[in-house]
């Protein structure tokens, strides 16, 4: 992780800790001696690519550095049911008062992953790669897209703040492409950002005004049919990066990568995805 994800990862587990803990976990201070010691294990009870190794150890460290844990799988492995990827052996009171905050975690993570990595492997034999998108959960955007390349896949912008993004609004509402475009390029000089520009078409004739105004690294071709996207991969030539948007199914995956574009970004893998069942039991 970059100093900035490790800022925003930790960030997130505080509010873990606060969310779920507060003022004290009662329960379990009120019956559970201060220094008694247990074993605890992950157990997988549904089968996926496992994911969120990593971050559940900083969840156990930061809450209680003593704690010891025992990775036994990592991330990106495959899981099946009854499979013990983890052991973390310490205080009791630790580990029950981080127990949901890394299945919570590492489900979410897990099912991304696992969902990716079907995505992933649908594209086998072809260029294309699987991009994530920014709907993600609030808060949360960090750890999804670690997962998305977990299982498989490329990162997207992370936010608005790292790539430059045009897309039908920003267009629509600058009064034009070549008008969009003239601003962008005149604020990254200005501002002194050196930031990857994409623009999102709709149809060939804005395909050919960006192709005759250049001054990007990606199209994005957005709603296009598989037809159509053969068409504009062929009408690009390999001048830029292209990409496929828009309601981009597992069932036209495929049909979409074979027309060779290099991206295709899919929010499913983020927005509509079910956690891996597994829980974290005393050994």
């Amino acid at each position: 992780m970059t100093k900035t994800e490790e800022e925003l990862v930790d960030r997130l587990i505080d509010l873990a800790f606060a969310e779920d803990i507060g003022d004290g976990d009662h329960t379990t201070l009120a019956c559970i001696p201060e220094w008694t010691r247990g074993k605890s294990v992950l157990k997988i009870k549904e089968p996926g690519i496992l994911a969120g190794v990593e971050i559940a150890k900083r969840v156990f460290y930061r809450f209680d550095p003593t704690l010891k844990v025992y990775e036994i799988m990592h991330d990106g492995a495959s899981v099946k049911v009854g499979d013990i990827p983890m052991i973390v052996e310490g205080r009791v009171r630790s580990l029950l008062q981080t127990e949901r905050i890394i299945l919570n975690i590492m489900q979410r993570m897990s099912g991304i992953a696992t969902m990716t990595r079907k995505y992933a492997n649908l594209l086998e034999g072809t260029k294309t790669r699987v991009l994530d998108t920014r709907k993600t959960t609030p808060g949360m955007r960090i750890l999804e897209k670690m997962a998305v390349k977990i299982g498989g896949g490329a990162n997207h912008r992370i936010g608005l703040f790292d790539m430059i993004l045009l897309k039908d609004n920003h267009i629509d509402f600058a009064g034009g492409i070549a008008k969009a475009l003239e601003r962008v390029h005149t604020y990254c000089k200005e501002k002194g950002k050196n930031l990857v520009i994409e623009i999102e078409v709709r149809n060939f004739d804005e395909l050919q005004q960006v192709l005759d105004l250049g001054g990007v690294q990606r199209i994005m071709f957005d709603n296009f049919t598989p037809d159509m996207t053969r068409k504009a991969v062929e009408m690009v030539a390999g001048r830029y990066e292209t990409e496929s948007s828009g309601g981009i199914t597992f069932d036209t995956l495929r049909s979409y990568a074979n027309c060779g574009v290099d991206f295709i970004s899919v929010g499913a893998l983020t927005h509509s995805v079910k956690g891996i069942d597994m829980s974290f039991k005393a050994m």
